[in-house]
């Protein structure tokens, strides 16, 4: 069956970091007068700005600057949220683009993933991390052990984030979230880079972030109390950057460190998409136009 050629349109833009997502996205937003959402696990905390690369225009989006970098956020809290933006949008006959480089994310907001726990309770989150302080992570590994054998097997027990979230899908409610999405439109992209290209992006972009003030920002974030353990400063760079701050580390270093950690994160989302259900893919070397192969594929998609 033909889609509603009236109907609004949901897109995704997906791909490697650095490959190009976000000028895509804001083109095609430009272009259906869509509502731009962050799919991005890190975009989402305040302060954190150059290290994870938001965008300039950071008012045309929804779900950037929602989270302190102290808070966890999981796949069903985006779903939750990004669904309420969907309906709205669908509301008021406005097409909605998604874009961002947590694979996850995307995936389960557009194949109506319904078997996501819902946001952690923050008293429960709270007393967790209070006992994390007074008792360490030992006794909290001991309580997981007794409230749920198999994720004790499963966690990094050396990861106290991790093993905290486990005590919670423990304690917390078991219902999953439920929901369905309005009938858009449904396109999923994914652009895609030779990785000589990509390798070239990542390392010309990491030392654009720090030309740009990366150390300034992890100096006022220090001065604001956050610590480098919180959840937030677990994107890419910004625990090698805290040390160039604190002196523990050369800046050529964390440079170099910062760059082979992106490639493989790079390396990750590519495999990861080869598995990604519904999805067109668009080339993204120099000289070509995915802007323009993105709309002859939805022209040719309304035939």
């Amino acid at each position: 069956m033909k889609p509603d050629p009236v109907a609004p349109r949901l897109i995704g833009v997906m791909g490697p970091t650095a490959s190009g997502k976000t000028g895509l996205a804001e083109e095609l937003a430009d272009h259906f007068h869509a509502q731009l959402v962050n799919a991005d696990s890190f975009q989402v905390y305040r302060g954190l700005d150059i290290g994870t690369a938001k965008p300039e225009r950071k008012d045309r989006y929804k779900l950037l600057d929602i989270k302190n970098p102290t808070e966890g956020f999981a796949v069903g809290e985006f779903v939750k949220l990004a669904h309420e933006v969907c309906a709205d949008c669908w509301a008021n006959g406005q097409s909605v683009v998604v874009v961002g480089g947590t694979g996850l994310n995307t995936r389960a907001l557009f194949e109506e993933f319904t078997d996501m726990l819902g946001t952690p309770d923050p008293e429960l989150r709270a007393e967790l991390n209070a006992q994390l302080e007074r008792s360490g992570l030992d006794f909290l590994v001991q309580e997981l052990e007794l409230l749920d054998q198999g994720a004790f097997q499963r966690v990094d027990r050396a990861n106290p984030l991790r093993v905290i979230r486990a005590i919670e899908r423990a304690k917390g409610s078991k219902s999953a979230i439920k929901f369905e999405l309005p009938p858009f439109r449904r396109t999923k992209f994914a652009l895609e880079i030779t990785s000589y290209n990509l390798n070239e992006r990542i390392e010309s972009r990491v030392r654009e972030m720090v030309q740009n003030g990366w150390a300034l920002e992890i100096e006022r974030l220090r001065e604001e109390g956050y610590r480098s353990d919180d959840p937030g400063f677990r994107a890419i760079g910004y625990r090698a950057m805290w040390d160039v701050v604190e002196d523990r580390k050369e800046l050529e270093q964390a440079i170099a460190d910062t760059v082979v950690e992106t490639r493989q994160y790079a390396k990750r989302q590519r495999t990861w998409l080869r598995s990604e259900p519904n999805l067109i893919r668009l080339t993204a070397d120099p000289g070509e136009n995915p802007l323009r192969q993105a709309m002859h594929y939805l022209a040719v998609e309304m035939n």
